[in-house]
């Protein structure tokens, strides 16, 4: 084995592993209204989905989801999901495409939440607003970035930028998890991190306050959030079902949000830690579904694994079904 593969399978060593087949003593989901457990993490893009609560929508559909914040992102939702913690989630589609490649997870991709990349620019691109030692992606060579947790989507796209910006190692660099994201913006002022990676609007009220940098942006040429159900909920009813109910009253949601952007700004301003200013100006960049059931494999699949493939995010690549991270059954709409 080479020194490069071994340090790739070093991280991949440390991805949650599959859990066995049995189901003996296991949780299972609940078919009762209120047994649909959502992950979500608690940022703007949820709004959406608390629309949909307010509204009723989920009672009119014939569901009453539990919802479970995750404020460490996809990495720890796909850590859930495998541990049947959660039956559903909502989060980044590179940590979800990451998740299935290297460890053949026990969910599926059966949906599209939000359409649009994370804001135009990507991935925003953090240090220290105290670090006069970086000043833009090229000092970052070398470098150690902060990530919530290996496998998740800051951990992912700090593997793509490497990669894309031509640096050498595999990894190409060096990772620090730290948790959440007051962990990651405190560690590149003290020094623990040089960089992390984040959603640009939720970055910038720290970025006015002088508490970190904007230092530049990755781009994803995909939609940025998808959901993920179980495998339980995705195979048989009454499972495909539910979520069909549940993607209803969130499509519903999608239209309030989309009918109502003042009430958006509102929701986001009082109840999420943005400004009004950031949250109107958020409003505009942002590209919901218009159906959230709705997969488009030749993006959301086949271009994502690839760029991942690409930048070594994903092992042993070669073995790999991307069609496998989807559902077939019928109910889902997978183009």
């Amino acid at each position: 084995m080479t020194a490069a593969r071994t340090a790739s399978a070093k991280w991949l060593s440390n991805l949650p592993k599959p859990l066995a087949p049995s189901n003996a003593g296991r949780k299972s989901y609940s078919t009762a209204a209120s047994g649909l457990r959502i992950g979500y993490v608690p940022e703007h893009f949820s709004t959406p989905l608390f629309f949909a609560k307010s509204e009723g929508y989920y009672k009119d559909a014939g569901v009453s989801p539990e919802f479970k914040p995750f404020i460490t992102g996809t990495g720890d939702m796909i850590k859930a999901l495998k541990e049947n913690d959660i039956d559903l989630a909502v989060g980044l589609t590179e940590g979800w495409v990451a998740g299935l490649g290297n460890n053949r997870a026990d969910y599926k991709i059966v949906g599209t939440y939000v359409q649009s990349p994370l804001r135009n620019t990507g991935w925003a691109i953090s240090t220290g607003d105290n670090r006069d030692d970086i000043q833009s992606i090229a000092d970052l060579q070398g470098k150690t970035f902060g990530v919530s947790r290996i496998g998740s989507g800051s951990f992912v796209m700090a593997f793509v930028l490497g990669r894309e910006q031509g640096w050498p190692g595999n990894p190409p660099v060096s990772f620090n998890v730290l948790g959440s994201f007051k962990n990651l913006r405190a560690a590149v002022r003290d020094g623990d991190a040089d960089a992390f990676m984040w959603e640009y609007f939720t970055s910038k009220k720290y970025y006015d306050n002088r508490e970190i940098k904007y230092i530049g942006s990755i781009y994803t040429p995909w939609p940025s959030w998808t959901i993920a159900a179980a495998n339980k909920l995705v195979n048989a009813e009454p499972g495909t079902r539910t979520i069909g109910r549940f993607f209803s009253a969130v499509n519903k949601g999608v239209r309030h949000f989309l009918q109502n952007p003042e009430k958006a700004v509102d929701y986001i301003s009082t109840n999420l830690d943005y400004t009004a200013d950031d949250a109107r100006e958020w409003t505009k960049t942002v590209n919901f579904a218009d159906d959230v059931s709705v997969v488009d494999r030749s993006i959301i699949i086949d271009k994502t694994f690839a760029i991942l493939h690409d930048a070594n995010v994903i092992e042993n690549a070669e073995a790999v079904d991307p069609k496998m991270f989807v559902s077939d059954t019928p109910a889902f709409k997978v183009q």
